[in-house]
């Protein structure tokens, strides 16, 4: 395709908010129709640990503050958190990857199985530890964040059960997600027998991109960077950064090399603040601004977008219609703590008042 950046920004498609508005009847039929839908998640598993405490000292020891603990929590986290959010948003669920023999492997699948996530494509392995990242928290202020996690690409054997266990389930799927964090799940091995298989039961296939990770990242049907992994993925500086992304020069030209490199049917760039960046094979790219009322937690915004986009388009929408539904979904999710969900009650309440 032609390059976008060389289109005068007067040029670009630029709609009102009145032409991005979903209705709430659009939204429910959207959402009634979810509910037939079977998504598969698959990629690196995790769990969120968060220490909750408070702090009124400064350690005598060394300039650290001392929490005073209160109580602890735990979240899917990942690959794991996508899962999550699709179940929130009424949609059935398989979740396939790789935990260890321990504690903490017993402890995500017992939070998976409450929340109604199919747990049969998860596959112990006993020399890998389950990922763990824990958050320690005080006045709602995380202090710090210590991750124990392996990072080694699979054995064969575990290679070869997991492609197995997708083989079988994917042929009653009506999409996948991948969900890259670069621990060793994901494979370019993995990625060309999922992209095949896709191709041949015409299965929607999602990737939520880890640029330290390098694949084969064409033919997919979603690409979705976040604006870091965009200009990475296209191998560009982000020098600077325009006040509207549709006169965001280099963005716009990061964008148009990820869609000449790689060829995604639909690539989404999430831009925190500046909400999202949709670029279809045709025609000029789409500029979603946030709805987010207030930013407390960006932590798992991604997974929301990804797993709420993805859910959208398998149930019938457009993909402007999927990308504001998206957009609201994340508004929601930045406005709490930790790694967040949003219901369709609150997307329907949510769109209902703008």
């Amino acid at each position: 395709m032609g390059s976008q950046s060389d289109k005068p920004v007067d040029r670009v498609l630029v709609l009102t908010m009145a032409g991005l508005q979903l209705s709430t009847a659009r939204a429910r039929a959207i959402f009634r129709t979810a509910k037939r839908r079977r998504i598969l998640v698959v990629g690196d598993l995790m769990l969120d640990r968060f220490i909750w405490g408070h702090v009124s000292r400064i350690s005598p020891e060394a300039p650290v503050p001392v929490v005073e603990f209160e109580r602890e929590s735990f979240m899917p986290g990942g690959a794991a958190n996508v899962a999550r959010n699709l179940s929130a948003l009424g949609c059935q669920t398989g979740l396939f990857g790789v935990i260890g023999r321990d504690a903490e492997a017993r402890c995500l699948r017992t939070l998976l199985r409450q929340q109604g996530i199919e747990c049969q494509g998860l596959i112990a392995v006993a020399e890998r530890c389950t990922s763990v990242k824990t958050r320690i928290v005080a006045q709602r202020q995380q202090v710090v964040r210590l991750d124990r996690e392996t990072n080694g690409t699979l054995q064969p054997r575990s290679a070869r059960l997991l492609q197995h266990r997708l083989e079988k389930a994917l042929p009653t799927a009506d999409a996948v997600i991948v969900a890259d964090y670069a621990k060793g799940v994901v494979t370019d091995e993995l990625l060309k027998v999922l992209k095949s298989l896709c191709r041949r039961y015409g299965t929607w296939l999602s990737l939520d991109p880890k640029p330290v990770h390098t694949l084969d990242l064409t033919g997919l049907s979603l690409l979705t960077p976040n604006r870091r992994e965009a200009f990475e993925l296209a191998g560009l500086r982000d020098e600077a950064r325009a006040t509207h992304p549709l006169a965001d020069e280099p963005l716009l030209q990061a964008a148009a090399r990820l869609m000449e490199q790689y060829r995604p049917t639909l690539l989404l760039i999430t831009l925190g603040e500046q909400g999202m960046l949709l670029y279809q094979r045709r025609g000029a790219p789409l500029h979603i601004p946030t709805v987010a009322r207030e930013v407390f937690d960006v932590s798992g915004a991604g997974d929301t977008v990804i797993a709420a986009f993805t859910l959208a388009v398998t149930a019938g929408a457009s993909p402007v219609e999927a990308a504001v539904l998206a957009n609201h979904a994340a508004g929601i999710v930045v406005g709490k703590f930790g790694t967040a969900t949003a219901s369709p009650e609150e997307i329907l309440a949510d769109l209902d008042i703008r």
